[in-house]
């Protein structure tokens, strides 16, 4: 019973309509209610207060959202009309109830508490809906649900440099259906660095008694984030089972490892003593670690990156940065460079206060400082409505292509930065990756 309650889908209308009816309906009587009562010597005037109370708390919310958003620029993001309508919605119910309260009438009080309870109710789900992140209760609750597992390392391994050929694969009876989704512990033997458990994807093909050997992909989280948050929310697992669907169980490893250490933190994938060392962590304790427990080809062109928001920022930097190790990205929302609240605190938190090394782990400066590169492949992604993250995107794939790099453009209709942008490029922008990782290539969206 409980575990069908949290599995009950809060973006579709079974849940959004009568949320929204009954927040418009409480906030509609605590209004006119001195009218509906005449409890009160001057009801019209209580209605008109009520009302502006609204407009004014409305506006305040805009405001809000604007010098946050807009001009401080605190969450590295430009809302959406949306998210601005909901936000106003939300500030309005909360100006109202002010004004009851103090206007007084106990049983108005509590049914104020409670239209206002409402509203930030119906505004949670419908900045939910507009950032596409959470699809039921569960979601929200658990933030990693798949089973935790221990990876043997292999000492068998043969590590072949090559991705098996897909053409010449054939299924092993007995083979899963589908993939499977587990969360690992990936020590930080070097870096040091505190992670959280990341996640793995293994397709069909490598749950089988002698897998072949095959792709890998890194999927890095945004932030603030989940290791998880790629498979939950992004839906990476569901695309590449069908990907593996359709091609005899085939498709790229996945592991998504903790490149933050906490939601809130951010160590921008760089190495340094207040933050931590991510980048050792990624790119030093993870590839090995993958290397060691899993039947990956060992060749830079089986090698690729995925990232959305600041992972796509990590994905550009560490991609750019070793192409000996990956031969493909798919970055979605890149920014122009690491970051972390102003580049003032940027520069002191993660490059020890030199502005020089700062602008060096730039994606473009290290294209740049590199050179041409030699069959290396970036698809970038953005939201058509993410202004900001559109220009940024533009200006990192001037730059790879002027640096000899393939790339290819995929823009999300209709949204923005959220995850809705992240699925819809996901969908679109995989089967190249996928193709140029050494599998079989698929024509259309996954």
């Amino acid at each position: 019973m409980l575990h069908d309650l949290l599995r009950i889908p809060v973006t579709g209308p079974d849940v959004l309509v009568p949320v929204d009816v009954a927040a418009a309906l409480l906030t509609v009587f605590v209004v006119v209610a001195p009218v509906l009562r005449r409890t009160r010597q001057h009801p019209v005037r209580a209605v008109l207060v009520r009302t502006a109370s609204l407009v004014v708390g409305a506006g305040i919310g805009l405001v809000a959202v604007w010098w946050t958003g807009d001009v401080l620029d605190l969450f590295g993001v430009s809302f959406t009309p949306v998210t601005r309508m909901w936000i106003a919605f939300a500030c309005a119910a909360i100006a109202l109830l002010v004004v009851v309260l103090v206007q007084g009438g106990w049983t108005l009080r509590v049914v104020a508490v409670g239209a206002a309870a409402v509203v930030a109710l119906s505004a949670g789900l419908g900045v939910n809906v507009d950032f596409g992140f959470y699809k039921d209760v569960e979601q929200a609750i658990a933030t990693n649900p798949y089973p935790t597992r221990s990876l043997s390392a292999r000492p068998d391994a043969t590590n072949a440099d090559q991705v098996v050929d897909g053409v010449h694969w054939h299924a092993p009876a007995g083979m899963p259906r589908g993939g499977e989704t587990l969360s690992v512990r990936i020590p930080g033997t070097t870096s040091h660095f505190r992670a959280r458990k990341a996640v793995v994807w293994l397709p069909p093909a490598a749950r089988t008694a002698h897998p072949p050997t095959l792709p890998v992909l890194i999927a890095l989280s945004g932030q603030p984030g989940e290791p998880s948050d790629l498979f939950q929310t992004g839906d990476l697992g569901r695309y590449l089972d069908r990907y593996a669907d359709a091609h005899h169980g085939l498709a790229p490893i996945v592991v998504a490892p903790d490149q933050l250490g906490a939601p809130a933190h951010n160590p921008m994938c760089v190495d340094s003593r207040p933050l931590g060392r991510s980048a050792t962590y990624v790119m030093t304790d993870t590839v090995r670690w993958i290397r060691q427990h899993l039947p990956v080809a060992t060749a830079p062109n089986a090698w690729g990156i995925v990232g959305f928001s600041e992972g796509a920022t990590c994905a550009m930097q560490f991609s750019t940065a070793h192409p000996d190790v990956f031969g493909s990205a798919l970055a979605i929302s890149s920014e122009l460079a690491p970051r972390n609240g102003s580049v003032q605190h940027t520069i002191a938190e993660g490059f020890g206060g030199s502005a020089a090394a700062y602008r060096a782990a730039s994606p473009s400066a290290i294209m740049t400082a590199h050179g041409r590169y030699r069959d290396h492949l970036t698809v970038f992604g953005v939201g058509q409505d993410d202004a900001p993250y559109r220009a940024s995107t533009a200006a990192l794939r001037a730059v790879a292509e002027r640096e000899g790099m393939q790339t290819s453009l995929v823009v999300s209709p209709g949204s923005a930065h959220d995850w809705n942008t992240v699925r819809y490029v996901l969908a679109h922008g995989l089967p190249a990756v996928l193709a140029h990782l050494g599998l079989p290539a698929t024509s259309g969206a996954l």
